[in-house]
């Protein structure tokens, strides 16, 4: 599977940073980082949301599919940023674009060769499309498949990323975006102790934070159908 780098620009005292922040409109004294990070407790106890989006996370996200990028964009909340690897200034047919290869296909043996064969015959069409015909590779990217690996950078806060877990924790997620958001949570456990309080006490699938799932007759039975 792929990989996730958290950039050294992610505080390394997330709730510290929100008592901080949030102490300021309390007029209560923020130069001890004792209290400040009991303060971001209340905060977080309490459900006061807006304080979370304080606490960015600068990220790179390298070898996952361009399809479960797309799905990593749906999540917009607390205005996050992000770049992309350029279909149109790198030339994938030249280099031989790199790509993931779904369980369900790779579990069976002539399945897996398909595959690979049709990733095979989809760069040769486009590196023929170029070199015989001409035809600029930021056209010929068109062509390029979902599947394909991709590069991002991105900034993203936490209060984002716990909804994002409530989503994409859930065993009805992608099986790709469950993968990239269980990488996630490792990278972020590994990044500081105050990140691994975060993730492990407020990163869940819906069913945890709500208490019943709601996901009617998809549901994996992990709690009861409301």
């Amino acid at each position: 599977m792929g990989q996730i780098i958290i950039n050294e620009r992610t505080a390394k005292d997330p709730i510290t940073l929100i008592g901080e922040m949030s102490g300021v409109c309390y007029n209560a004294p923020i130069d001890d980082k004792e209290k400040n990070y009991k303060r971001g407790i209340h905060n977080l106890k309490s459900g006061h949301g807006r304080t979370w989006e304080f606490p960015d996370v600068y990220l790179t996200l390298d070898g996952y599919s361009a399809r479960v990028i797309r799905e990593w964009y749906t999540h917009i909340g607390g205005m996050p940023t992000r770049v992309q690897a350029s279909t149109r200034y790198i030339d994938y047919a030249k280099e031989k674009f790199k790509y993931i290869t779904p369980y369900s296909v790779k579990e069976k043996f002539g399945a897996n060769l398909l595959w690979d064969e049709l990733m095979a015959t989809i760069n040769e069409t486009l590196s023929t499309l170029e070199r015989v015909y001409n035809i600029p590779h930021e056209d010929t990217a068109n062509g390029l498949p979902l599947g394909m690996t991709t590069v991002v950078s991105c900034k993203i806060n936490l209060r984002t990323l716990i909804d994002m877990s409530h989503q994409r924790m859930c065993t009805c997620a992608y099986w790709e975006y469950r993968e990239l958001f269980n990488d996630l949570i490792k990278a972020l456990k590994q990044y500081s102790p105050e990140w691994n309080y975060l993730v492990t006490n407020y990163f869940c699938p819906k069913c945890e934070y709500l208490g019943y799932c709601n996901e009617g007759k998809r549901s994996c039975g992990r709690k009861p159908l409301k």
